[in-house]
């Protein structure tokens, strides 16, 4: 019976046990510093026991995942850098930085103890055991990032491991992890969240409040992420500074390039700056997971008469195909579409589409 010890029963460790358990002799014992999480998963049948006393959930583990949100994992380290641990086990973690992580994983080696440190690249909107998922991470990335000291063999033990996750899972140096996972996912949190700032400065300074009135629509699509938990990015910004100092400094050169061209009407130029921006994007996979969870969208026409969004959601109950949430749109601007509907994923999306179409509703995603 292979043990395994989920610290952090949440979104992602429940995640990470329900597919873990689709493994053969699997026995999951969960740690989590809320009792009702515990019983929540139990009852779920995420884990099959589980205790608020850390030692005792990874005394016999053969594997230790640290599903802690990433400013609590250093602290973890440190506390399992002295406690009783298995000859031959695997710690592994799930935070989006990878450096400071590593940089804490020593002193487990000279114990018979390997650290291969590790970010599955997936997630929800949704958060807390009852959104854990056994397929979240399914043709998601799973970086894994070995500590020097870390046999190739423990880690092909790891890959292994995880298979059942049907992540593509993929080694790669911390370092080059942090700047890649920076770029595409740490920093643009930064963007949205400075965009939103200094349109809510406007607000303030405008008696109509204009700016508040028509942010609706393509803005607050472009701006989602700045919706994110502040509390969660403090911390993936602190231990990632390095990568989100040199962004800001590479970004500011950008600035001044588009708003030197803006100040000399240099239209070809301007035209250029987008045009390169939209060649790169356009080239980007579609409908994959990345750093960033995709939003999986569905705009639908519908005619301004009483019931008819009813008989939308109601096509779409009867088909089981479930919602996430439900939006009229009063700006439209570069969106066709007055209805949007979220769903949970792409399979979702898809199906919802052939019903509605089938139905005679002009549907649409956003590229």
């Amino acid at each position: 019976m292979t043990e395994i010890a989920i610290l952090g029963v949440g979104l992602i460790g429940g995640s990470l046990a329900l597919s873990l358990r689709k493994n053969e002799d699997v026995h999951i014992t969960g740690f989590d510093v809320v009792e009702e999480n515990l019983h929540m998963a139990r009852s779920l049948g995420v884990i099959d026991s589980g205790t608020t006393h850390l030692a005792e959930a990874v005394a016999q583990a053969d594997y230790i995942f640290l599903c802690a949100p990433v400013g609590k994992l250093q602290e973890l380290i440190s506390f399992l850098r002295y406690t009783p641990l298995k000859e031959g086990a695997v710690i592994s973690d799930t935070g989006s930085t990878k450096v400071s992580v590593m940089e804490h994983s020593h002193g487990f080696a000279q114990r018979g103890v390997f650290f291969i440190g590790g970010h599955p690249m997936a997630g929800s909107h949704k958060s807390g055991v009852e959104a854990s998922h056994d397929r979240l991470f399914e043709n998601a990335y799973y970086v894994l990032t070995p500590a020097k000291d870390t046999p190739t063999a423990v880690t092909d033990r790891l890959r292994e491991l995880l298979a059942p996750t049907h992540a593509k899972v993929v080694v790669m140096n911390a370092q080059r992890h942090d700047e890649v996972v920076g770029a595409i996912s740490h920093f643009p949190h930064i963007i949205a969240s400075a965009l939103v700032n200094q349109v809510a400065s406007y607000s303030e300074a405008d008696e109509m409040d204009w700016y508040r009135s028509l942010a609706a629509g393509g803005f607050r699509d472009i701006t989602r992420i700045a919706s994110s938990n502040p509390g969660m990015w403090r911390d993936i910004l602190l231990n990632n500074r390095p990568v989100m100092k040199k962004m800001a400094e590479d970004l500011k050169q950008v600035m001044e390039r588009i708003s030197t061209l803006v100040e000399r009407a240099d239209g070809p130029g301007i035209e250029r700056f987008f045009a390169e921006a939209r060649t790169f994007r356009n080239a980007l996979p579609e409908k994959k997971k990345g750093a960033l969870q995709p939003y999986f969208d569905l705009y639908v026409d519908i005619p301004d008469e009483p019931g008819v969004i009813a008989r939308v959601t109601t096509l779409l109950g009867e088909e089981k195909i479930s919602i996430t949430n439900i939006s009229i749109l009063e700006t439209r601007e570069d969106i066709l579409g007055v209805l949007r509907i979220s769903f949970r994923s792409h399979e979702d999306i898809e199906k919802a589409t052939h019903v509605l179409k089938d139905e005679g509703y002009s549907v649409y995603e956003r590229e």
